[in-house]
């Protein structure tokens, strides 16, 4: 007989279930999949390229907005005692010909750079996703004209176009002022660039044209402005986001590229494009003044390669 003071089988039969129940729930829990994004996330974690890249992207965007934690010199700090000195303590990156700290400068000269290069990207893709996803969208005339009209701009050598652009609405006699010549700057670079996200965002389009949920979407009614925000956007624009990453840095190096030829960022404006072009005359007698701008240049520009490449593998997953 059964003791009454213990439980009874029936009582273990239903804790064992009740466990039994739960650990199922946990592991079901465990097995729902995730997230295109979330899954991203998962992958990104595990690659010491992303880290790395990352505290050197944001190292350089604590330099460009509070350049107060690296240096307590203003940019147009100089003295022409210390004239073209190398570096030391009391100037890590020496001074230049016209007795600028270089260091200090370099600080204060991530702001252009980097706001060129993030607005230029910006720019980029919004024009190009939107003439993208149109053109992968209705197809036919669409597609050929807005891809032929791409083409133009795509065939265009970028610095030949942009001493184009900005001598004509700069003539040789005028002085922009330094808004203008920023806009000017971020305008050509991205009227020169946008083809190449909106061939991204074309082919992205044309594929998930022919998905199921677009189908369905449409069957059900909904408008073309709704399939195309709603649906569609949604779940192309990862390969343009990859693309935005790298062109960041690209960007980066367009600006300095500008700057260096005397058609882009001028000076009382700072940036390392103008730090690049300053020190360019001074390279035999004074190297550090053209190595270290160009040296920040290059690290940020790798920075951000890297992070692209890091973010579209864990974007795609037959790279893994």
């Amino acid at each position: 007989m059964t003791d009454p003071g213990t439980p009874g089988l029936e009582t273990f039969a239903a804790a064992e279930v009740a466990d039994l129940a739960t650990a199922d729930d946990s592991a079901l829990q465990q097995r729902k999949p995730r997230s295109l994004w979330g899954d991203a996330w998962a992958q990104l974690r595990r690659k010491p390229m992303f880290y790395v890249s990352s505290v050197i992207i944001l190292l350089v965007v604590l330099m460009a907005f509070f350049p107060g934690l690296f240096t307590s010199r203003p940019a147009d700090f100089n003295d022409l005692n210390h004239q073209s000195e190398p570096p030391s303590a009391d100037a890590w990156f020496g001074y230049s010909f016209q007795g600028y700290d270089i260091w200090a400068r370099a600080m204060h000269g991530a702001r252009a750079t980097l706001i060129v290069g993030l607005l230029a990207t910006v720019l980029t893709v919004l024009i190009g996703s939107l003439m993208g996803i149109i053109a992968g969208f209705y197809g036919r005339l669409t597609d050929s004209f807005i891809s032929r009209f791409g083409d133009i701009f795509a065939g265009l050598p970028f610095i030949l176009g942009a001493i184009v652009i900005l001598t004509t609405l700069n003539p040789p006699g005028t002085t922009p002022s330094e808004a203008r010549i920023v806009i000017q700057v971020v305008v050509s670079i991205a009227v020169l660039s946008w083809p190449v996200s909106m061939r991204i965002m074309r082919s992205a389009t044309i594929v998930a044209r022919q998905l199921d949920y677009v189908k369905a979407a449409r069957a059900l009614g909904a408008s073309t402005r709704r399939i195309i925000f709603r649906h569609m956007l949604p779940n192309t624009v990862a390969p343009v986001l990859v693309y935005a990453t790298i062109a960041l840095g690209a960007f980066i190096a367009a600006e300095a590229t500008l700057a260096y030829l005397g058609i882009g960022i001028r000076p009382p404006v700072v940036s390392w494009g103008v730090m690049i072009n300053d020190g360019k005359d001074y390279v035999q007698t004074s190297p550090h003044e053209l190595l270290f701008p160009a040296g920040l240049v290059t690290i940020t520009v790798l920075a951000f390669v890297m992070l692209g490449d890091a973010v579209r593998d864990a974007l795609d997953p037959k790279s893994r």
